[in-house]
């Protein structure tokens, strides 16, 4: 019974704010004491510099205003753990305190008449935020019922923006009365009475039961938007589904969020009758969250740099210091794979990744570095994604032929309720700011591929379906893997026929490795031997926690390289990366006049911008703000070993060529010619063994179809098995 004794005055609208509400503790402040408290709060609450920052922030945006809960805490703990406890009751008051004190704080104005009059002020929203650390979407239960929840995730879909009555103006069918019913904010509806309360004058018709009707143009309504909100990838057990749970956003909230955006959300857990077919479960009901202060992550990562400790970054800043740094890092990645040094350290620079650029015209520049590992089975080409993957601060595994170009980029659903169209993000738009790993690349539909081009160069996912005309971030890095048409490289064939992708997509990958399985028996013997050794320390291992401690210090000393440094090239390694790469252009013009024919892999001005971003990152592994002509050595030595060596590889037509095996070729052409019509197709195998059983050579017979091919004699279907005579 506190505060009985005290002088004060007692309201009537006790009576529908019942003090004791099923917890003890409510009794100990009314809603006049709350709004009270919220006054003084907003009006007097000093921030560390010893300004008043509600009180400003509420002068410089009328509207709204985000009050953070520790200060709060500060101000008054009882007060705070109210509206952690009956958000739904106190925050409409802490919205009418701010808009009351909104009104106190501006000067009156002269009206029509010269007088003057109180400046009108509209409603003020209130957002919430707090520091504590999100929980799980999993761990949120009945328990938290009516009570503020913070949770994280990635918003997939966003419901297109619908209007919500606050409050609904009914008029009576019989006596025209009107009366003004109060709406349940969120996805709660109205409560509508059954009869009017019109008393009948003498010889007056009495009002029938449920006599109201609705005027939609009298009623009064704010802007409201639903959000699907899916659990981040990271968080996910394994082999289960992510979940995903709905957000309702009113007011200023809506339409800040675009589908693929990370969030951290502080709202209200509520529930809905989901739909009228479930008539029979009265009692079951769908739960979602009302939203009350909403919170983008950044970029690179779902939590800011301030959750790096001061240890950790002493640490971190020594580790940079050292000479050895960049080898230690290459090593960490992929321990268990033997040998493949270049490719470790373009991985090392795909973690890392380049500085974005923002231009003064509003043009992006990348700064994501992408990989494509092409060549032999088991080179460990998945064993370097699955390892990315585990890496990376944000990654998304998917493979190629399980893929489709609306999964990769985004889709377009049908919401069952409301029959409309929403979008919903694929796996380049849920890594974004992070790594897509891509496993047999070769294996996809071209039409699917293409879908990935715009995502790679221009970073956005541009959608125009269904009505839905939209823009979608997606700034990742990509990793794929892939093999030769043949499935193993074929050093017989020329660099067209073993990279069999389009020039579009080549040129949009930074690095291109070409993997070989060589066979030579000291490399053999090293690698048996590491094997081995990986089996049977394994079982050892997985009873250690070192390996996981190192993994996981990877991954932060990433992310903290990727939020606290961006570098830039100084101006010797400027003009000497200019010269190196006009001197390239200059070696690949003349192999195309020597050959004729033009390299597999072109070297564009995306080459140049790849050897920057190369750069920037070898840089940013040793945080260093400025990129050195050391750095760029090393980037071109990293290009040279793998892209401009893929566009040297394979044979050409004119060299290895003995007088004897050039007249072999000629008289297997002949034969292949004698052997099949213009028109007719054969399967490769077939031909090869029929000339096989004439006495000649299978690789003889192999290279007069490469030649065949590239002079547009034969051509080849469904995936090299079959072979047709065009001329």
């Amino acid at each position: 019974m506190s505060g009985w004794d005290e002088g004060a005055v007692f309201y009537s609208d006790q009576a529908q704010f019942p003090r004791g509400g099923g917890d003890p503790d409510q009794g100990s402040i009314t809603r006049h004491t709350a709004l009270r408290k919220f006054k003084e709060f907003i009006r007097g609450f000093n921030g560390e510099k010893g300004d008043f920052p509600y009180r400003e922030s509420l002068v410089h945006s009328p509207d709204h205003l985000t009050v953070a809960m520790e200060d709060l805490d500060a101000f008054d703990a009882v007060l705070s753990d109210k509206i952690r406890k009956f958000p739904a009751d106190f925050l409409p008051l802490f919205e009418t305190a701010a808009s009351e004190v909104l009104a106190s704080l501006r000067s009156k104005v002269a009206g029509e008449t010269g007088e003057m009059e109180e400046p009108i002020t509209g409603e003020v929203q209130v957002f919430l935020s707090s520091k504590e650390s999100s929980v799980s979407m999993r761990s949120v239960g009945a328990e938290c019922m009516s009570r503020l929840v913070k949770i994280s995730g990635i918003a997939i879909a966003a419901s297109r923006v619908k209007a919500k009555a606050t409050y609904v103006t009914l008029m009576c069918k019989n006596c025209k009365s009107i009366k003004t019913v109060p709406c349940r904010p969120g996805l709660g509806g109205a409560i509508v009475p059954r009869s009017c309360d019109h008393v009948p004058q003498a010889g007056e018709e009495p009002c029938p039961l449920d006599p109201w009707i609705v005027a939609p143009d009298k009623s009064k309504y704010v802007d409201l938007q639903t959000l699907k909100l899916q659990e981040n990838p990271e968080d996910v057990p394994t082999g289960e589904l992510p979940r995903n749970t709905l957000l309702s956003v009113d007011r200023h909230l809506v339409q800040t969020i675009v589908p693929g955006t990370r969030l951290t959300v502080m709202g209200i857990y509520s529930i809905y009758q989901a739909s009228a077919a479930q008539k029979g479960a009265v009692g079951v009901k769908q739960p979602y969250i009302r939203v009350v202060g909403l919170e983008q992550t950044r970029e690179t990562n779902s939590s800011g740099p301030s959750t790096f400790t001061l240890d950790e970054v002493l640490e971190f800043k020594e580790f940079a210091q050292r000479p050895d740094a960049y080898a230690r890092l290459c090593s960490m990645i992929g321990p268990s794979i033997y040998g493949h040094a270049d490719v470790k350290k373009a991985l090392a620079c795909l973690l890392f990744g380049g500085s974005k650029k923002r231009l003064p015209d509003g043009v992006r520049l990348r700064g994501d570095i992408h990989v494509l590992l092409l060549g032999d089975p088991s080179t460990a080409k998945s064993q370097f994604l699955k390892f990315v993957e585990k890496t990376a601060p944000v990654a998304v595994y998917t493979s190629g032929k399980g893929s489709s170009a609306a999964g990769l980029t985004a889709s377009v659903i049908r919401e069952s309720s409301s029959r409309e169209f929403y979008l919903e993000g694929g796996a380049m738009v849920l890594a974004d700011g992070g790594v897509v790993c891509i496993d047999e690349f070769d294996k996809m539909r071209p039409e699917d591929r293409v879908a990935i081009h715009e995502a790679m160069e221009q970073q956005t996912i541009s959608i125009a379906k269904a009505g839905i005309t939209t823009v979608l971030n997606s700034r990742t890095s990509v990793l794929a893997a892939a093999n030769p048409p043949s499935g193993r490289y074929d050093d017989l064939k020329t660099a067209q026929d073993n990279i069999d992708l389009q020039t579009t997509i080549l040129s949009r990958f930074d690095l291109i490795f070409i993997v070989k399985d060589i066979r030579e028996y000291d490399q053999d013997k090293k690698i048996a031997s590491h094997i081995i050794k990986v089996h049977a320390s394994g079982a050892a291992a997985s009873k250690s926690t070192n390996a996981t401690e190192g993994e996981n210090w990877l991954k932060r000393y990433i992310e903290y390289c990727r939020v606290t440094c961006h570098p830039h090239l100084s101006d010797k390694a400027a003009e000497m990366l200019q010269n190196k790469y006009v001197e390239i252009r200059q070696r690949m013009r003349q192999q195309a006049n020597e050959t004729g024919k033009a390299a597999a892999v072109p070297i564009t001005v995306r080459q140049l911008e790849a050897i920057i971003r190369l750069s920037e990152s070898l840089a940013k592994m040793r945080l260093t703000s400025v990129a050195t002509q050391e750095h760029v050595e090393e980037a071109f030595r990293l290009f040279n070993v793998s892209t401009m060596d893929a566009a040297r590889s394979g044979i050409n037509e004119h060299l290895n060529l003995t007088p004897e095996i050039a007249n072999e070729i000629k008289q297997a052409e002949a034969q292949i010619k004698r052997r099949m019509g213009i028109g007719s197709h054969m399967s490769e195998r077939r031909l090869i063994d029929e000339l096989a059983r004439m006495g000649m050579n299978d690789s003889i017979v192999r290279r007069a179809l490469v030649i065949m091919h590239q002079r547009d004699e034969v051509e080849y279907k469904r995936e090299r098995h079959v072979i047709v005579r065009k001329a």
